[in-house]
């Protein structure tokens, strides 16, 4: 499916696939992990054309979706893009790279220096400048007047984000972390494959992601001190995804408790059971119009994945994650 568009999306709103061709063809970039890479020197070629024209319109409140991989970020995203006001990036990290080089944890257009968490000595007036001139084409572009942003990784970054966009709104979705993790190991099997020597998968080339993860949020954090040696053995993609969550899980708890009003959390366990009141919610923090064709297409849309299967998780990480279950309000 190219650009999340299906035939429901089609005919709920047709004007909406031009912005979902545009959205995906010129600025959302294509990662390593995923097919049509031969497009991204066009993507590039074009935000530098974006970088050195002047601002062409204003980036008002800016909607960023973030939380975990494989939580729901990308169905809310493409609910989001069913709004009549609002554009939607799906992972735009061929932007953000153009925004900032050392933000590609993947290792998808670099792999060189890269940085986990970016603060707000990171954003420096060029780089705001940047972000404002490439966030603002890209309204213009698409005839929106609100962008959503689905980035997960950006949950470490979001003092960097508000520096740039000081009205930003953060999504925080979570979900059941045993869904999460099963989601995770499933997808990296899929998509997982070796090209020219080199691991491609989840955890980006040969690993890249997970090691950074390991070395700029895990080890640090006290939190993991009694079981950091153990995981940095793990070789079980659902050992590695349970320490990924509670990472970012952690995280996410953190930027809410200092961001208060400007973060939404988010459960995809509501927004799956009560599509309408759950949304409804959420467009009053978004500060959106209600518009009835965007709740009909969710209501369509939406529905509750299948139970994953049992599994085991190993016994550094398993004590944590239950842990971050139990403060997210999930059974342990």
């Amino acid at each position: 499916m190219v650009a999340q568009i299906d035939g429901n999306y089609f005919r709920a709103r047709p004007t909406k696939v031009v912005s979902r061709l545009l959205s995906y063809a010129l600025f959302e970039g294509r990662p390593l992990t995923v097919r049509g890479q031969w497009i991204n020197p066009i993507v590039f070629a074009q935000l530098a054309v974006w970088k050195h024209l002047p601002q062409t319109r204003k980036v008002k409140k800016p909607i960023f979706i973030l939380g975990a991989g494989r939580s729901g970020t990308t169905i809310l995203g493409v609910l989001l893009s069913m709004h009549r006001d609002v554009g939607f990036l799906n992972e735009p990290k061929a932007m953000w790279h153009t925004i900032h080089p050392h933000e590609d944890v993947i290792g998808s257009y670099d792999r060189g220096v890269a940085s986990y968490r970016l603060g707000v000595q990171d954003a420096t007036p060029e780089v705001c400048q940047t972000a404002h001139k490439l966030f603002g084409g890209y309204l213009l572009s698409t005839l929106s007047s609100r962008v959503a942003d689905k980035y997960p990784e950006l949950i470490f970054r979001v003092p960097f984000v508000r520096e740039i966009f000081p009205d930003a709104r953060f999504i925080f979705l979570i979900r059941d972390g045993w869904e999460t993790c099963a989601s995770i190991n499933s997808w990296s099997k899929r998509h997982g494959e070796t090209r020219d020597g080199e691991t491609h998968d989840w955890w980006g080339i040969n690993q890249r992601k997970w090691h950074l993860m390991l070395d700029q949020l895990v080890a640090p954090d006290p939190y993991f001190a009694n079981a950091i040696e153990a995981i940095r053995g793990f070789n079980r993609h659902l050992d590695m995804a349970a320490t990924e969550w509670v990472v970012t899980m952690r995280e996410g708890s953190r930027v809410k408790r200092e961001y208060g009003s400007a973060v939404y959390l988010l459960k995809y366990e509501d927004l799956v059971r009560a599509p309408e009141t759950t949304l409804g919610k959420l467009l009053n923090f978004c500060e959106l119009p209600a518009d009835d064709r965007f709740l009909r297409y969710a209501m369509v849309t939406l529905q509750p994945a299948k139970p994953h299967t049992p599994y085991d998780l190993h016994q550094a990480i398993l004590p944590l994650f239950r842990e971050t279950l139990s403060d997210l309000g999930y059974e342990a």
